[in-house]
Protein backbone atom coordinates (compact mmCIF):
# COMPACT_ATOMS: atom_id res chain seq x y z
CA UNK A 1 0.00 0.00 0.00
CA UNK A 2 2.98 2.55 0.58
CA UNK A 3 3.94 2.34 -2.87
CA UNK A 4 0.85 3.14 -4.67
CA UNK A 5 0.55 6.30 -1.46
CA UNK A 6 4.25 7.50 -2.66
CA UNK A 7 3.61 7.06 -6.53
CA UNK A 8 -0.20 8.24 -6.64
CA UNK A 9 -1.11 10.11 -3.45
CA UNK A 10 -1.07 14.06 -5.08
CA UNK A 11 1.03 16.67 -3.72
CA UNK A 12 -0.15 19.91 -2.23
CA UNK A 13 -0.27 23.43 -3.89
CA UNK A 14 2.21 26.18 -3.13
CA UNK A 15 -0.78 28.32 -2.09
CA UNK A 16 -1.44 25.68 0.89
CA UNK A 17 2.55 25.99 1.68
CA UNK A 18 2.54 29.37 1.52
CA UNK A 19 -0.94 30.07 4.09
CA UNK A 20 0.50 28.09 6.64
CA UNK A 21 4.11 29.47 6.32
CA UNK A 22 2.17 33.12 6.74
CA UNK A 23 0.06 32.32 9.58
CA UNK A 24 2.40 30.53 11.62
CA UNK A 25 5.32 32.99 11.09
CA UNK A 26 7.56 30.03 9.62
CA UNK A 27 11.12 30.90 9.54
CA UNK A 28 14.48 29.28 9.14
CA UNK A 29 14.68 28.51 12.91
CA UNK A 30 11.71 26.76 13.31
CA UNK A 31 11.13 22.95 13.53
CA UNK A 32 7.66 21.62 12.69
CA UNK A 33 5.88 18.31 12.92
CA UNK A 34 4.18 16.24 10.53
CA UNK A 35 1.84 13.83 11.86
CA UNK A 36 0.73 10.99 9.78
CA UNK A 37 3.48 12.21 7.43
CA UNK A 38 2.94 9.14 4.75
CA UNK A 39 5.52 8.64 2.45
CA UNK A 40 6.32 12.91 2.68
CA UNK A 41 4.32 14.70 0.73
CA UNK A 42 3.91 17.56 3.14
CA UNK A 43 6.85 17.33 5.21
CA UNK A 44 9.45 17.05 2.33
CA UNK A 45 8.01 20.77 0.68
CA UNK A 46 7.96 22.49 3.67
CA UNK A 47 11.32 21.20 5.19
CA UNK A 48 13.49 24.27 2.77
CA UNK A 49 11.32 26.88 4.37
CA UNK A 50 12.11 25.83 8.32
CA UNK A 51 15.00 24.57 9.90
CA UNK A 52 13.78 21.07 10.83
CA UNK A 53 10.93 18.45 10.10
CA UNK A 54 9.97 15.80 12.39
CA UNK A 55 7.71 13.04 9.71
CA UNK A 56 6.32 10.81 12.17
CA UNK A 57 3.97 7.64 10.73
CA UNK A 58 2.97 4.58 12.70
CA UNK A 59 3.73 2.48 9.14
CA UNK A 60 7.46 1.53 8.88
CA UNK A 61 7.04 1.32 4.64
CA UNK A 62 5.42 4.75 4.69
CA UNK A 63 8.90 5.96 6.83
CA UNK A 64 10.99 4.03 4.72
CA UNK A 65 9.34 5.63 1.24
CA UNK A 66 9.29 8.83 3.05
CA UNK A 67 12.99 8.60 3.51
CA UNK A 68 14.07 7.51 -0.07
CA UNK A 69 11.78 10.62 -0.88
CA UNK A 70 14.02 12.97 0.64
CA UNK A 71 17.07 11.54 0.15
CA UNK A 72 15.85 12.02 -4.01
CA UNK A 73 15.27 15.30 -3.48
CA UNK A 74 18.30 15.80 -1.08
CA UNK A 75 16.46 17.11 1.67
CA UNK A 76 18.84 16.78 4.49
CA UNK A 77 16.80 18.85 7.54
CA UNK A 78 14.05 16.13 8.24
CA UNK A 79 13.95 13.26 10.80
CA UNK A 80 11.75 9.99 10.18
CA UNK A 81 10.15 9.15 13.30
CA UNK A 82 7.84 5.55 13.95
CA UNK A 83 4.93 6.56 15.40
CA UNK A 84 1.21 7.50 16.16
CA UNK A 85 -0.80 10.41 17.46
CA UNK A 86 -1.09 8.33 20.71
CA UNK A 87 2.75 8.51 20.91
CA UNK A 88 2.76 12.35 21.54
CA UNK A 89 3.17 12.55 25.32
CA UNK A 90 6.39 10.34 24.33
CA UNK A 91 7.22 13.05 21.40
CA UNK A 92 7.51 15.85 24.24
CA UNK A 93 9.12 14.07 25.99
CA UNK A 94 12.01 13.78 23.41
CA UNK A 95 12.09 17.44 22.96
CA UNK A 96 12.33 18.03 26.45
CA UNK A 97 8.36 19.64 26.81
CA UNK A 98 10.03 22.63 25.91
CA UNK A 99 7.77 24.80 23.97
CA UNK A 100 10.13 24.74 20.51
CA UNK A 101 6.88 23.38 17.47
CA UNK A 102 6.35 25.89 15.51
CA UNK A 103 3.57 23.90 13.98
CA UNK A 104 1.66 20.18 13.57
CA UNK A 105 0.70 19.51 10.68
CA UNK A 106 -1.98 16.84 9.62
CA UNK A 107 -2.69 15.85 6.15
CA UNK A 108 -5.41 13.47 5.04
CA UNK A 109 -4.85 11.50 8.09
CA UNK A 110 -7.04 13.12 11.57
CA UNK A 111 -9.47 10.89 10.46
CA UNK A 112 -7.58 8.05 11.91
CA UNK A 113 -6.55 9.64 15.18
CA UNK A 114 -8.47 10.66 18.41
CA UNK A 115 -8.44 14.39 17.42
CA UNK A 116 -9.71 15.84 20.86
CA UNK A 117 -6.91 13.59 22.96
CA UNK A 118 -4.01 15.14 20.49
CA UNK A 119 -4.74 18.47 20.38
CA UNK A 120 -4.79 19.01 24.09
CA UNK A 121 -1.67 17.09 24.00
CA UNK A 122 -0.09 18.86 21.78
CA UNK A 123 -0.71 22.20 22.88
CA UNK A 124 2.11 22.34 25.58
CA UNK A 125 4.68 21.50 22.83
CA UNK A 126 4.09 25.30 20.89
CA UNK A 127 6.27 28.13 20.63
CA UNK A 128 4.04 31.10 21.03
CA UNK A 129 2.22 31.71 18.02
CA UNK A 130 2.42 28.23 17.06
CA UNK A 131 0.09 25.69 16.29
CA UNK A 132 -2.18 23.02 14.55
CA UNK A 133 -2.68 22.69 10.88
CA UNK A 134 -5.65 19.94 9.37
CA UNK A 135 -5.09 20.32 6.04
CA UNK A 136 -7.46 17.49 3.73
CA UNK A 137 -6.84 17.18 0.18
CA UNK A 138 -9.75 16.69 -1.93
CA UNK A 139 -12.80 14.06 -1.46
CA UNK A 140 -11.66 11.08 -2.23
CA UNK A 141 -12.13 9.44 -5.61
CA UNK A 142 -15.71 8.05 -5.35
CA UNK A 143 -16.83 10.74 -3.22
CA UNK A 144 -16.62 13.39 -5.82
CA UNK A 145 -19.80 15.02 -7.96
CA UNK A 146 -19.08 13.44 -11.24
CA UNK A 147 -20.53 10.79 -13.28
CA UNK A 148 -16.99 8.70 -13.49
CA UNK A 149 -16.72 8.76 -9.55
CA UNK A 150 -20.44 7.84 -9.06
CA UNK A 151 -19.90 5.25 -11.16
CA UNK A 152 -16.73 3.92 -9.45
CA UNK A 153 -18.37 4.43 -5.91
CA UNK A 154 -21.20 2.01 -7.15
CA UNK A 155 -18.64 -0.23 -8.11
CA UNK A 156 -16.79 -0.52 -5.25
CA UNK A 157 -19.91 -0.93 -3.07
CA UNK A 158 -20.78 -3.88 -4.69
CA UNK A 159 -17.54 -5.15 -4.85
CA UNK A 160 -16.70 -4.65 -0.60
CA UNK A 161 -20.04 -5.33 -0.45
CA UNK A 162 -20.83 -2.14 1.48
CA UNK A 163 -22.08 1.35 1.37
CA UNK A 164 -18.94 4.03 1.36
CA UNK A 165 -19.76 6.58 3.22
CA UNK A 166 -16.83 7.70 5.15
CA UNK A 167 -15.34 11.00 4.13
CA UNK A 168 -11.84 10.59 5.50
CA UNK A 169 -12.15 13.72 7.35
CA UNK A 170 -12.85 16.02 3.90
CA UNK A 171 -16.31 16.47 4.80
CA UNK A 172 -17.62 20.10 5.93
CA UNK A 173 -19.07 18.47 9.23
CA UNK A 174 -15.40 16.95 9.93
CA UNK A 175 -14.14 20.59 9.63
CA UNK A 176 -16.56 21.74 12.18
CA UNK A 177 -16.30 19.39 14.67
CA UNK A 178 -12.40 19.50 14.09
CA UNK A 179 -12.61 23.88 14.60
CA UNK A 180 -14.53 23.46 17.45
CA UNK A 181 -12.17 20.55 19.19
CA UNK A 182 -9.47 23.00 18.26
CA UNK A 183 -11.41 25.81 20.35
CA UNK A 184 -11.86 23.38 23.24
CA UNK A 185 -8.14 22.47 23.68
CA UNK A 186 -7.13 25.99 24.09
CA UNK A 187 -6.04 27.24 20.42
CA UNK A 188 -7.44 30.57 19.44
CA UNK A 189 -7.83 32.03 16.09
CA UNK A 190 -9.12 29.09 14.63
CA UNK A 191 -10.05 29.91 11.01
CA UNK A 192 -9.89 27.69 7.64
CA UNK A 193 -9.01 28.47 3.60
CA UNK A 194 -9.90 26.54 0.68
CA UNK A 195 -7.67 26.49 -2.73
CA UNK A 196 -9.66 24.62 -5.71
CA UNK A 197 -8.01 23.30 -8.89
CA UNK A 198 -8.98 21.45 -11.74
CA UNK A 199 -7.26 17.93 -12.50
CA UNK A 200 -7.54 15.14 -15.05
CA UNK A 201 -7.07 11.37 -14.03
CA UNK A 202 -5.22 8.43 -16.12
CA UNK A 203 -7.39 5.03 -15.55
CA UNK A 204 -4.05 3.78 -13.69
CA UNK A 205 -3.98 7.07 -11.05
CA UNK A 206 -8.29 6.45 -10.61
CA UNK A 207 -6.88 2.58 -9.59
CA UNK A 208 -3.49 3.87 -7.95
CA UNK A 209 -5.17 6.34 -5.69
CA UNK A 210 -7.79 3.25 -4.92
CA UNK A 211 -5.13 1.33 -3.69
CA UNK A 212 -3.19 3.79 -1.69
CA UNK A 213 -6.58 3.69 0.23
CA UNK A 214 -8.31 0.51 0.72
CA UNK A 215 -6.99 -0.93 4.05
CA UNK A 216 -4.04 -3.37 3.91
CA UNK A 217 -6.62 -6.30 4.79
CA UNK A 218 -9.14 -4.95 2.15
CA UNK A 219 -6.35 -4.86 -0.38
CA UNK A 220 -7.13 -7.51 -3.70
CA UNK A 221 -4.51 -10.03 -3.52
CA UNK A 222 -1.60 -9.51 -6.47
CA UNK A 223 -3.47 -11.85 -8.48
CA UNK A 224 -7.00 -10.92 -8.34
CA UNK A 225 -5.82 -7.02 -9.04
CA UNK A 226 -6.21 -7.65 -13.22
CA UNK A 227 -9.78 -8.57 -12.62
CA UNK A 228 -10.50 -6.00 -10.16
CA UNK A 229 -9.10 -3.41 -12.30
CA UNK A 230 -10.79 -4.84 -15.16
CA UNK A 231 -14.22 -4.52 -13.23
CA UNK A 232 -13.33 -1.14 -12.07
CA UNK A 233 -12.56 0.29 -16.32
CA UNK A 234 -15.80 -1.52 -17.22
CA UNK A 235 -17.64 0.72 -14.67
CA UNK A 236 -16.23 3.93 -15.36
CA UNK A 237 -18.17 6.02 -18.10
CA UNK A 238 -16.49 7.54 -21.07
CA UNK A 239 -12.50 7.49 -21.76
CA UNK A 240 -9.89 8.74 -19.56
CA UNK A 241 -8.61 10.96 -18.78
CA UNK A 242 -11.20 11.17 -16.13
CA UNK A 243 -11.77 15.15 -14.73
CA UNK A 244 -11.96 16.14 -10.96
CA UNK A 245 -12.48 19.46 -8.98
CA UNK A 246 -9.87 19.26 -6.19
CA UNK A 247 -10.84 21.46 -3.10
CA UNK A 248 -8.00 21.68 -0.71
CA UNK A 249 -9.51 22.60 2.74
CA UNK A 250 -6.72 24.23 5.57
CA UNK A 251 -8.03 24.27 9.02
CA UNK A 252 -5.76 26.01 11.38
CA UNK A 253 -5.35 27.12 15.14
CA UNK A 254 -2.63 28.41 17.13
CA UNK A 255 -1.56 29.20 20.72
CA UNK A 256 -1.71 33.23 21.91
Amino acid sequence: MAEYYAKYRRGYPQQVLDFLQDYFSLTTDDSVLDLGCGTGQLALPLAPRVRSVIGMDPEPDMLRLARAAASHCEVRNATWVLGADTDVPALGMLLGHASSLAMTVVGQALHWMRHDDLFRDLLPLFRAGGGIAVVANGAPLWLQDTAWSRALRTCLEQHFETELTASCGTADQDRVRYAQALEDAGFSDVRSTTVSYPDELTFQQVIGGLYSAIPAEQLPRIDQRPAFEENVRRALPGAEPFPEQVLVSVLVGRTA
